[in-house]
């Protein structure tokens, strides 16, 4: 037998690789079937295999997909730098042993310190904040106002025709720099919550930014150290517990959910001291048939300004009318008042 020479291959070598090539690429071929087949399949197998069918194409479309959705709520959503609350959802107190009480504790500590006067809150403005939202434009601001009535039947829906009572109780602090009245623990707590969850999913689906969400903590305030900036220069920097230790555990009363308020934080307040209202939902009825008032200053309001708007209307349009046909009218009444004295002249 004929040895092959050096670096030569003989024919069943050939065989050998031939078949081992062969078993080799239907290896593969099996293998990447089986990947193929696997969840996964269209996440990264591409890349580390080098497929290029159709579980590619599927994986750039949903990564363009999710890019796209991502550009959406970055453009629908302002940046954190720039979110300012300028309206809020606001639950007004009226009840007058709870003012009173509020005003108790008040004067009870401007007498301790009489530097905190400008700190307090002052009357008719005493509410519960439910959420803070921003709003840009009227147009936002009719937005929010649809918003608002449409959630009036969803807490009737909740209340099932029952009064939400809300009983106020103790004080409480954040970081010592805002002073509230608590609001006492019960179920009446879940409801509230609920309310105010329902609320801000009803104006996002409006489009309306609520801001980041945040755990609901319902508050009264009655004092702000913000509102006196000057104070911490002059050493007052946080509102010291001694100074409403007498009122701790007082009971201030209770208010009964009756309305809603859509409020601007930045619009001039009422005569008697709450903010600028722009719409209002009453839930129930109240008790004696009261008028809503913060409705009647909204609709009063309302009309108002449009009959301010038709007579400057009326005035711009007159105006327009004088200077236009006016101007020429006077010019040929003067031409022909002239031309009729020189006439009279030549007769005489």
């Amino acid at each position: 037998m004929e040895r092959p020479g050096a670096g030569g291959i003989n024919s069943n070598e050939c065989e050998n690789v031939s078949r081992k090539k062969k078993i080799s690429e239907e290896f593969e071929a099996n293998t990447m079937d089986f990947l193929v087949d696997m969840p996964f399949a269209t996440v990264d197998i591409q890349d580390d295999c080098g497929i290029t069918d159709e579980p590619q194409i599927n994986s750039e479309r949903s990564k363009e997909k999710e890019r796209i959705k991502s550009d959406r709520v970055k453009k629908r959503k302002p940046k954190r730098k720039d979110y300012q609350p300028n309206y809020f959802l606001s639950i007004p107190i009226i009840n007058k042993e709870i003012i009173k009480g509020i005003k108790s504790l008040q004067n009870a500590i401007i007498q301790q310190d009489k530097r905190l006067a400008q700190t307090m809150v002052r009357d008719g403005s005493f509410h519960v904040t439910l959420m803070v939202m921003q709003l840009l434009n009227e147009d936002e601001v009719n937005i929010g106002i649809d918003a608002l009535l449409e959630l009036k039947p969803f807490i009737e829906e909740l209340l099932q025709g029952k009064h939400l009572t809300l009983p106020f109780q103790g004080i409480g602090t954040f970081g010592n720099q805002v002073g509230f009245v608590k609001l006492a623990e019960g179920d009446h707590v879940n409801s509230l919550s609920e309310i105010a969850e329902t609320a801000n999913r009803t104006f996002q689906e409006k489009g309306i930014w609520a801001g980041e969400s945040r755990s609901f903590k319902p508050h009264l305030t009655f004092m702000k150290l913000s509102k006196a900036p000057w104070l911490r220069k002059n050493g007052v920097k946080k509102i010291d517990p001694d100074l409403y230790e007498k009122f701790i555990s007082h009971r201030f009363g209770e208010e009964i959910l009756y309305r809603i308020d859509l409020c601007s934080m930045e619009k001039k307040k009422q005569s008697n001291g709450y903010y600028h209202c722009e719409s209002s939902i009453v839930i129930g009825e109240k008790n004696g048939g009261e008028p809503d008032d913060a409705e009647l200053v909204r609709l009063s309001k309302r009309l108002v300004e449009n009959a301010v708007l038709k007579a400057v209307q009326q005035y711009l349009e007159e105006t327009q009318n004088k200077n236009k046909p006016g101007e020429g009218s006077s010019v040929k009444t003067e031409a022909a008042d002239r031309n009729g004295n020189d006439n009279e002249n030549n007769r005489k």
